[in-house]
């Protein structure tokens, strides 16, 4: 089927607006340290691998991102493969340990079946989850491993994830809005749709183009491109389900080409009301249970700085006057971390200088010096009167945010 006409974003814009306060199936409560910088650039994330090609009516872009809009799913269950490549560096493990340790866990406290940690593990490498949602308060999200499964479940007021592995259990709550407890990490097409949709406005080209089959259903293909140079995003293509309007897979293929950087797509999906037994929990005889409250005070007691930011509103706190520089797809965030010299060294750094910036790319510029650590998708400039320039965007436009924001 030939690509259907281009639409003009700002009708797109538009469209997009009924979105705004409506509830959204899928989303998983988890708690507020689980969304740092890796789950918010997966919120970015990925590309179509077509099976067939349906024949659908027309549609317009601004209609179908209309049809995205209006979609009151509130009632599934499926399958969904997740894929991620941001072309980190291998660091042997010491990721994770680090990781673990800014987490809080390890042998001074702490739980596996702690959501903040586990969901992280979706930043990269491609694994399976099988999901369910009833309505806003009823949801859960299983990630399968090789010998093990990891579950978390929202069920009214209470948050359960479980680590069939290591028999722990963690346990929290949500209030009524579920605002200051709850976070909803990208677990479905339709979770990275909403993040990149955000996106469209008068530097976005979005057009329909064709038609897919999707664990089995009809779908619209709609693709959206940055219209700036300069970007690392190249195209996202999201497909639409026909009949409820709800995205069925979620591709990005950053600019430099090659594999997508995240691919996230049901391989089964049925829209029918989950048994509601899907939902139940009950800790398993003999595990290990361990609140929220507990795992926040052994977060406390880890023996990290008493200064050192405990959660991503500390950290915020933290930020020395964030900015943001340029327009759409090339915007640029920036912070003065208050410390000059670039990347930490001395004796509380030891050659952590120097095993960094093999990590990265010296550069210069009318700034000054510093370094670029690269993905395939978010590069950060680091330099060295200790300023941070941060964004989807190239390493040339870094340094032409760095000399703009001199």
């Amino acid at each position: 089927m030939a690509p259907y006409e281009s639409d003009d974003t700002t009708t797109a814009r538009e469209a997009d607006e009924p979105r705004t306060g409506r509830r959204r199936a899928a989303r998983y409560v988890v708690p507020v340290t689980v969304m740092g910088v890796a789950a918010a650039t997966i919120g970015l994330v990925p590309a179509i691998a077509s099976s067939g090609d349906p024949d659908l009516p027309e549609i317009t872009a601004a209609q179908l991102i209309e049809k995205i809009a209006k979609s009151d799913v509130e009632q599934l269950s499926g399958t969904v493969k997740i894929t991620t490549d941001l072309g980190l560096p291998n660091l042997g493990g010491l990721e994770n340990s680090l990781a673990s340790g800014a987490m809080g866990q390890g042998e001074d406290g702490g739980s596996s079946a702690d959501p903040s940690a586990k969901l992280t593990e979706l930043a990269s490498g491609t694994h399976t989850l099988r999901v369910a949602a009833d309505g806003p308060d009823r949801q859960k999200v299983s990630l399968l491993e090789n010998a093990a499964e990891y579950s978390l479940i929202h069920d009214g007021k209470d948050v359960w994830g479980y680590d069939s592995g290591s028999n722990e259990v963690y346990h929290g709550t949500v209030d009524a809005s579920g605002e200051d407890r709850e976070r909803q990490p990208p677990a479905t097409p339709e979770d990275f749709a909403e993040e990149a949709l955000k996106a469209v406005d008068d530097t976005t080209s979005v057009t329909v183009d064709g038609t897919a089959q999707v664990a089995g259903r009809d779908a619209y293909k709609l693709v959206v491109k940055p219209r700036q140079s300069g970007s690392t995003v190249g195209v996202i293509s999201i497909a639409v389900d026909h009949e409820t309007g709800m995205p069925l897979k979620f591709t990005l293929t950053p600019s430099s080409g090659g594999a997508a950087v995240v691919d996230v797509g049901f391989t089964k999906v049925s829209f029918d009301k989950p048994a509601a037994s899907t939902f139940d929990f009950t800790p398993p005889k003999g595990a290990e249970v361990t609140e929220d409250g507990e795992l926040e005070r052994g977060r406390e007691h880890s023996g990290k700085p008493e200064n050192a930011p405990k959660s991503e509103e500390d950290l915020a706190k933290g930020l020395d006057g964030l900015k943001m520089l340029g327009e759409g797809w090339n915007t640029v965030a920036t912070f003065d971390t208050g410390g000059e010299g670039g990347l930490p060294t001395g004796e509380a750094g030891g050659d952590l200088d120097g095993f960094l910036g093999s990590l990265g790319d010296r550069v210069e510029g009318e700034f000054g010096t510093g370094t670029v650590f690269s993905t395939r998708l978010v590069n950060a400039l680091f330099t060295e009167d200790g300023k941070v320039y941060v964004g989807a965007v190239t390493k040339d436009a870094l340094v032409k945010a760095a000399d703009a924001g001199k």
